[in-house]
């Protein structure tokens, strides 16, 4: 009886210890399954953003709110900012119905808000670049998408209507900066065509930075995932007239000249 009251008591000890650390590797392989999401996820966005996709009508099933906190800046001084929501069914301005609308409902308006450059011209609402920034008179845009995980388990996928499986889907922030390249601040005080050669570069490479903050609760809070990905992207940040004033798409193909 003593031998076998000893063997319980080591074979409790050793499953105290076993239930101790299941919940820890638990926790592990799920992080390890959220990160191999997000980079997956992020290779898709990047690609998309880089090349100035029209297409990928499939982003309005994982995409379902965006948001761009503007702040318009005159003479440095920053004024009241304004918000800005897109949605599947129409976008809003500080909660009150835009005009015209601008529904997140294609591919092209997602990747189009995406893309917002981070400095944009009050007037004409082109991209700004550093050197247009001395007058200290532009908006600065700061664009965060709420996204549903693009890559996953099947089940949670479309055409998937069940909103109680739709909410429990792994889902994550996205805030993208759209920024021009740093500049030489000394630019003006080299000859005028060195002046010219900075502009040049100013305006035809950009650095996009998408940072994800993951999960994203059942009660809009996150939690500590945290990943940034950043590439160079040479070539235009331009708006098109038929998709919009307010929708930018990079043209890597593309170069503007200044002169």
């Amino acid at each position: 009886m003593i031998e076998i009251a000893i063997c319980l008591a080591i074979i409790g000890i050793a499953l105290v210890a076993i239930v101790g650390v299941l919940p820890l590797g638990m926790n592990v392989q799920r992080e390890n399954r959220e990160g191999t999401i997000i980079n997956q996820d992020a290779t898709v966005l990047l690609e998309a953003i880089r090349s100035g996709s029209r297409g990928m009508n499939d982003l309005t099933n994982y995409v379902y709110f965006i948001t761009n906190y503007v702040t318009r800046y005159n003479n440095q001084v920053p004024q009241t900012p304004d918000q800005f929501g897109y949605t599947y069914a129409g976008s809003t301005k500080n909660g009150n119905p835009m005009t015209p609308q601008l529904p997140i409902n294609n591919g092209t308006n997602i990747i189009g808000l995406l893309s917002t450059p981070e400095f944009t011209d009050p007037t004409s609402g082109a991209p700004s670049d550093k050197l247009a920034l001395f007058n200290g008179n532009y908006f600065s845009n700061h664009i965060v998408a709420y996204v549903r995980s693009i890559s996953g388990p099947a089940v949670e996928k479309p055409p998937q209507d069940n909103q109680l499986l739709q909410e429990d889907t792994f889902t994550y922030h996205l805030y993208c900066v759209n920024a021009p390249v740093a500049t030489d601040t000394n630019v003006f005080n080299l000859p005028l065509n060195q002046q010219a050669y900075s502009q040049q570069l100013a305006q035809n490479l950009h650095e996009l930075r998408l940072t994800f903050l993951w999960p994203q609760y059942p009660n809009g809070k996150l939690g500590k995932g945290h990943q940034t990905y950043r590439t160079l992207i040479a070539g235009q940040v331009a708006t098109n007239a038929s998709y919009g004033p307010m929708l930018y798409f990079y043209q890597p193909q593309s170069f503007a000249i200044t002169k």
